[in-house]
C-alpha cells in the first residue's frame, strides 16, 4: 500500500506544533502500525531528517505505552485493542492517516507523539498499592476465600494498562475511568479493605491535583479502552469515595 501520513511533530511541550505532511510506499498489509511507523522512520533517518519520536515498549498489547491518536481515535480504528495491535489491513491503498499525540493538560507533550503520562504514576503511588505484612507470618493468599464474582469483576478491573486512552478521548480529560479500576481491583478483594478509606481519598485528591477533568458520564471512555474497563467501576469509586468520606 501508498499512504499519506499527516503527523504532528513538536519539539517540546512548550514549542508550537504542527502536522507535517509524509509519503510511504510499498507497506504491507500485514504490518503493525508501530511496524510502519519504524519504517517511516528508517526512511526520514536515512534522508537526515528527524525520526519522529513516539512511545512504545512490548508491542503486545500489555505496556500501555502506544499512545497515538488515529484519525480521531485513541488506538485508531479497531476496538479493544492498543496502537501495536493495530494492523495496516484496517488501511486502504492510497488513505491519508492523521496521527497525533493523547492531548489533556496533565499529559504534557514530550516530543511528537510522545507524551508525559507521569501523572498516572503519581495517582498510583497515592494508593494504588496493599502493605501486607511480610514477617514470616503470611497468610497464603490462595488460601483466602473471595466470592468468585467479585474475583472475577477485581481481575477485569486490574487489566487497565494505563495507558491514558480514557483521558484522551474524554471530552474534559477526566481520569475517573483509570482511577476507578485502580480502586476496584483492590476494593473487591480482601487484601485491600486495610487501606481502602485512605486508598479512595488519596487517590481522587492526586487526581485533582494532577488537573483532571471531571466526569459527566459521556461513556466515551468506555467504549475507546483497549480493555474495555466498565463504566461499573466509576459507580464503585463513587460509592467508596463517598463512604470513606462519611467515615472521617
Amino acid at each position: 500500500m501508498n499512504l499519506k501520513l499527516k503527523i504532528w511533530r513538536q519539539p517540546n511541550k512548550d514549542s508550537k506544533g504542527g502536522m507535517v505532511n509524509y509519503s510511504i510506499e510499498d507497506v504491507s498489509p500485514d504490518m503493525s502500525f508501530l511496524e510502519m511507523m519504524d519504517m517511516l522512520n528508517e526512511q526520514l533517518i536515512k534522508s537526515g531528517d528527524d525520526p519522529v519520536a513516539f512511545d512504545h515498549d512490548c508491542r503486545e498489547g500489555i505496556c500501555g505505552m502506544c499512545s497515538m491518536f488515529i484519525n480521531g481515535e485513541a488506538h485508531g480504528p479497531d476496538k479493544l485493542i492498543t496502537t501495536c495491535q493495530l494492523h495496516m489491513r484496517k488501511f486502504k491503498d492510497g488513505d491519508t492517516i492523521a496521527i497525533e499525540p493523547f492531548r489533556a493538560n496533565s499529559f504534557p507533550v514530550i516530543k511528537d507523539l510522545a507524551v508525559d503520562r507521569s501523572s498516572f504514576d503519581r495517582i498510583q503511588q497515592a494508593g494504588g498499592f496493599i502493605s501486607i505484612n511480610t514477617s514470616g507470618n503470611t497468610q497464603d493468599a490462595n488460601a483466602i476465600p473471595i466470592d468468585k464474582h467479585n474475583a472475577d469483576t477485581a481481575f477485569d478491573a486490574a487489566t487497565c494498562i494505563g495507558c491514558g486512552a480514557c483521558v484522551a478521548t474524554c471530552k474534559n480529560a477526566s481520569a475517573m475511568l483509570f482511577v476507578s479500576a485502580k480502586v476496584s481491583q483492590y476494593a473487591l478483594l480482601p487484601q485491600g479493605k486495610v487501606e481502602a478509606t485512605d486508598r479512595v481519598l488519596n487517590m481522587v485528591n492526586q487526581m485533582d491535583e494532577e488537573g483532571f477533568g471531571n466526569c459527566t458520564n459521556t461513556g466515551a471512555c468506555e467504549v475507546e479502552c483497549p480493555k474495555g474497563i466498565s463504566l461499573e467501576n466509576i459507580a464503585r469509586l463513587n460509592r467508596e469515595y463517598i463512604w470513606a468520606t462519611a467515615k472521617g
